[in-house]
């Protein structure tokens, strides 16, 4: 099986990069707003998982920093990096590409982000990259809007950016869109979680070119989406709002939390791998309602 460690700590670094220039741009816009609000960095470190390998307990897999802040614009926005290594347990392993009980050793990279907003008029938003490795080697991810108050001018902004970053590396746009749409939908509710985007997984790597290109499209993707979200956020944050507006908004975020608990394969990845629990739960809202 091919060594992918130095390109794994490639990912690496650049999922930490993307994350220093979101973080700072979010920032930047809680300065804007007169908050003094910044993020807070938690590192955290894997523990091996029950039922993996013999021997596994002790031995070097892996963690990651979880950033999280709270402010005047981002009630609640996370930002978090990591890179695990070592073995799936078996009867989790069929359920990943390219591995199985008898070869269930991986490794995992990626940036994950969720952000939740004070103000009901600036869209919530999804975004994580990620590249992974068991027997095969791939990259996947992408970023959903899932605004409380839909506005078709942001809607149709965010994926025209989307679209441009697909389209300057020759990715199925289309295809991927309806991905997002196929994923971020809550079965028992009959609705999609937001207003979509793009999903991607499985780019897989079979040789050097393959990896690079598959890189360079998922930068585009981050690139893509630091570009536009900061401006719907500038664009909605000073919006007046109604009583209505926040019951509106809590109640989605309702819908929110039930798909990221019942269908999101991310988070079920990161509990059965042995995640940190605070980085995988921050994509829930800080407050919700069900009627």
């Amino acid at each position: 099986m091919t060594d992918w460690t130095a390109r794994t700590d490639r990912a690496r670094q650049w999922f930490e990069t993307l994350r220093d220039m979101i973080c700072a741009e979010f920032e930047a816009i809680e300065r804007e707003a007169g908050s003094t609000a910044c993020f807070e960095y938690t590192p955290w470190k894997r523990a091996a998982v029950e039922g993996g390998e013999e021997g596994e307990t002790g031995a070097e897999t892996g963690g990651g920093t979880r950033g999280l802040m709270k402010g005047k614009i981002f009630e609640k926005v996370g930002v978090n990096v990591s890179t695990v290594v070592g073995s799936l347990s078996k009867d989790f392993a069929g359920t990943i590409n390219g591995a199985s009980a008898e070869q269930n050793a991986f490794s995992a990279t990626g940036i994950s982000l969720v952000a939740h907003m004070a103000n009901p008029h600036v869209p919530a938003v999804h975004m994580n990259t990620r590249f992974l490795t068991t027997t095969k080697a791939w990259f996947g991810g992408g970023a959903d809007l899932n605004p409380p108050i839909p506005y078709d001018e942001d809607t149709a902004e965010f994926h025209a950016e989307l679209k441009a970053a697909c389209d300057a590396h020759g990715a199925d746009h289309d295809r991927y869109k309806t991905w997002a749409d196929d994923y971020f939908y809550i079965p028992h509710r009959k609705v999609h979680r937001g207003v979509g985007g793009i999903f991607y997984d499985h780019l897989e790597c079979a040789d050097e070119d393959a990896w690079e290109a598959n890189f360079a499209f998922t930068r585009a993707v981050g690139e893509a989406f630091l570009a536009v979200f900061p401006r719907l956020v500038r664009r909605r944050m000073g919006m007046e709002f109604t009583a209505e507006d926040k019951v509106r908004q809590l109640e989605w975020r309702g819908r929110y939390a039930e798909f990221n608990l019942v269908y999101d394969r991310g988070t079920l990845f990161g509990l059965k791998t042995g995640g940190n629990i605070d980085a995988i739960l921050m994509s829930l809202p800080p407050e919700a309602t069900w009627s």
